[in-house]
């Protein structure tokens, strides 16, 4: 299996951090393929710029932006390991997808005006940071809100199969222990893809 991990976290010191080395080392005893887009480490320029448009409008795509779609081609499974910041996910992260999940690669219509889609049947695999308790974002259904952004209206919408989305509460604030059992709960979902 081809893994294309989207890692998003500007300090290797994270708990993210550690979610990614988990994963990693979870994948690696598996013997499958890995490929890690550190998109702080690649300095990965998030903004949209007039020059994407006009590309766009004239059917080119730039350096970079190829780079992170010949990834995506490549890759059977996606996973995504990011934090929760104002209860979304940030903004170099919402810049990757703005930029590389282009109209003409991860969607397009034809004469009809159905969409078709390059990235269908992928397999996607979420894990996700936060500050606050998952019971305060569960009660506020805003876990319910940021699944319909993040899952629904990215990987689903492309028609990618989101096969888990772990989330893991209080962070900064949690006991170690708490911070064992998530990452014994990530082993998990790993030892069990295909």
């Amino acid at each position: 299996m081809r893994n294309l991990i989207i890692y998003c976290h500007p300090n290797p010191k994270s708990f993210n951090h550690a979610i990614l080395e988990t994963v990693m080392m979870q994948l690696k005893a598996k013997g499958q393929e890995i490929v890690v887009r550190d998109l702080y480490g690649i300095g990965f320029s998030p903004v949209k710029q007039p020059a994407d448009f006009i590309d766009l409008q004239n059917k080119r795509v730039a350096d970079d932006i190829a780079v992170e779609q010949s990834h995506l081609l490549w890759a059977e499974r996606v996973i995504v390991i990011y934090p929760v910041w104002w209860t979304g996910i940030p903004a170099l992260l919402k810049g990757y997808f703005d930029r590389v999940l282009t109209l003409g690669f991860a969607y397009s219509y034809d004469f009809k005006d159905m969409p078709s889609f390059k990235l269908a049947g992928k397999e996607a695999y979420l894990f996700s940071t936060t500050g606050a308790p998952s019971l305060y974002y569960r009660i506020t259904r805003v876990l319910s809100a940021m699944s319909k952004t993040s899952d629904g209206g990215i990987f689903k919408f492309c028609k990618m199969k989101v096969k888990n989305h772990a989330w893991f509460g209080s962070v900064p604030s949690t006991s170690e222990k708490n911070r064992a059992a998530y990452l014994q709960h990530t082993q998990r979902i790993v030892q069990a893809m295909r």
